[in-house]
């Protein structure tokens, strides 16, 4: 049940391609993929830096989580995800020890990964993801 590493650092962002162009232009990060996510309301793209990536969240409907954050709190950065070794055993750890979660189980997200993520009132405001690649762990 051990961590891994930062997965990614996900940003919240109006406009993907406005902000594609700096990460990739700008700042010379290797782009690695753009999906859709439909059940999270949003357009995304990775960007690979060292061993972490950078996600930027473009919501695709003004009912999407990232919509309302960038509404909220603007632009910027949205969580942090860490990968685990066993999703499922990390939770139940977690829980025992009085982390509270957003949803009851993970969820298949962007990038081929099984995700859930710790409420911020357990972690001091942070949003934090906890990812696991489909495959590695039960799916």
């Amino acid at each position: 049940m051990r961590n891994k590493k930062v997965e990614h650092i996900g940003i919240a962002v109006k406009n993907l391609d406005e902000t594609m162009s700096f990460y990739d232009d700008v700042l010379g990060l290797e782009k690695l993929s753009v999906e859709t996510v439909e059940s999270q309301g949003v357009n995304i793209a990775f960007f690979k830096t060292g061993e972490t990536k950078i996600e930027l969240l473009e919501p695709i409907n003004d009912d999407s989580p990232i919509a309302k954050f960038i509404d909220k709190r603007s632009e910027g950065i949205h969580h942090m995800a860490i990968e685990v070794e066993d999703i499922e055993a990390k939770i139940e750890d977690m829980k025992e020890k009085g982390a509270k979660f957003i949803g009851n189980k993970p969820t298949e997200g962007a990038d081929d990964m099984k995700v859930i993520f710790v409420h911020p009132k357990s972690t001091n405001g942070v949003l934090l993801e906890l990812c696991e690649p489909i495959g590695e762990g039960d799916k």
